[in-house]
């Protein structure tokens, strides 16, 4: 018989506590039999060196796996570790990746860290997997905007997480009222809910208009009760010059060929003399459908399950050395390493811990070290870049690899 569930009280919505994660509460419990047997074993304190590295990456919807990730989670694992006897090396967050690149490098006891993998690597996997579909999607909408309008779609304890780790990914903005924590205004137009409520749409479209701040661009919701043409004529004529754009958000189930849809609506508007009007579309979008949209004529996009459900990245961590011993599983290349990087081509090459900096076998540049030491025996030794920041990081790798156009 299973035990009766404690009082709620405390814990109403089942979520962890930062303390909680920091004191090491979320852990799988295979983790405390290994310290209970290196302890018995009086081998806790072990000096260890442990890499992480994604043993592959998720699925495109294009077909096949992904070439090239996104990292995010690191300043989380940095938090993580403060404090504790461990020096940490890493890529920073939105640092373009491969699979089999060891993005992070921890040395110290073992009991210092190895208890705290679920979490750690918890916060690579899921962050970068999240930035890595918004980069993905980013790219294939030939960088015009790209919003996040999806953590209705995960655990309201996490969406500041997720939508931080979709501007880490490259993303423009996103709908949570919390990203101005991390120096971003919420991006939003309007739900289906208030033109059903005002039981028109004009009327609906004129009192947002009447409503909302100067500074919130005018995008009318376009497919409620009519074709989706003739709402968007029908926001034009309404709000004239102050209409920014319409947004068509229409279910797959009633769509039939968006890409058509996109293309008729863009006639009518410029036929209309409404040229400047912008086409924003949403719903059930992928880099899939996000790339033949873009090519149709639409402007921006909302994208929301494909980033915030995206697969994490298979990230693992290995031990490959003990007490200064080369030493790994089979499959895992023993020793500590460092990782350099070709500033112009993005190279990345590995070598053994303390080589001197090569050449790019491929341009001939000399190569530079990519990790940062984030931790000194469990001392902040770097600075942690905003979050705008790590956004312009990404994109810059994104148009240095022809992905996105220049400015």
């Amino acid at each position: 018989m299973p035990e009766p569930e404690v009082d709620r009280e405390g814990r109403p919505f089942y979520v962890v506590s930062g303390e909680e994660i920091k004191a090491g509460k979320v852990v799988d419990v295979y983790f405390l039999r290994t310290m209970e047997t290196l302890r018995h074993l009086g081998l806790e304190d072990t000096r260890v060196v442990a890499e992480i590295a994604a043993r592959s990456l998720p699925r495109s919807r294009r077909g096949g796996r992904f070439e090239w990730g996104v990292l995010a989670g690191v300043e989380e694992v940095v938090r993580l570790l403060e404090g504790r006897r461990v020096d940490l090396y890493a890529l920073p967050d939105g640092s373009v990746f491969e699979p089999g690149l060891p993005v992070m490098r921890i040395e110290g006891p073992y009991s210092e860290f190895g208890p705290l993998e679920t979490s750690l690597l918890g916060f690579l996997c899921s962050m970068s997997g999240v930035a890595t579909a918004a980069a993905h999607v980013k790219v294939a909408a030939g960088g015009k905007p790209v919003v996040n309008f999806g953590i209705r779609r995960n655990h309201p304890a996490i969406s500041l997480a997720i939508e931080r780790a979709g501007l880490i990914g490259g993303l423009d903005g996103s709908s949570g009222i919390l990203v101005e924590e991390l120096g971003f205004k919420p991006v939003g137009t309007m739900p289906h809910a208030l033109i059903i409520i005002a039981g028109d749409q004009v009327r609906a479209w004129r009192a947002f208009d009447e409503a909302v701040p100067e500074d919130v661009p005018r995008i009318a919701l376009v497919d409620t009760l009519c074709d989706e043409k003739t709402e968007a004529i029908k926001a034009a004529e309404a709000l004239g010059e102050r209409l920014h754009g319409v947004r068509l958000d229409t279910p797959s189930s009633r769509r039939g060929r968006m890409e058509e849809i996109v293309r008729e609506v863009r006639w009518e508007l410029d036929l209309r003399g409404y040229k400047h009007v912008k086409i924003f579309v949403s719903g059930g979008l992928d880099e899939v459908s996000v790339e033949s949209l873009s090519r149709a004529g639409a402007d921006a996009f909302g994208v929301g399950s494909r980033i915030c459900g995206a697969d994490p990245v298979d990230f693992g961590m290995d031990v490959v050395e003990v007490e200064g011993e080369p030493r790994a599983k089979r499959g895992i290349k023993s020793g500590a390493k460092d990782v350099f990087r070709c500033p112009n081509c993005l190279r990345y090459l590995v070598l053994p811990k303390g080589s001197e900096p090569p050449t790019c076998p491929e341009c001939g540049a000399r190569v530079e070290p990519a990790y940062v030491k984030f931790l000194e025996g469990g001392r902040l030794v770097a600075d942690l870049p905003t979050t705008a920041e790590l956004q312009e990081r990404t994109l810059s790798q994104l148009r240095s690899m022809g992905l996105l156009p220049e400015g």
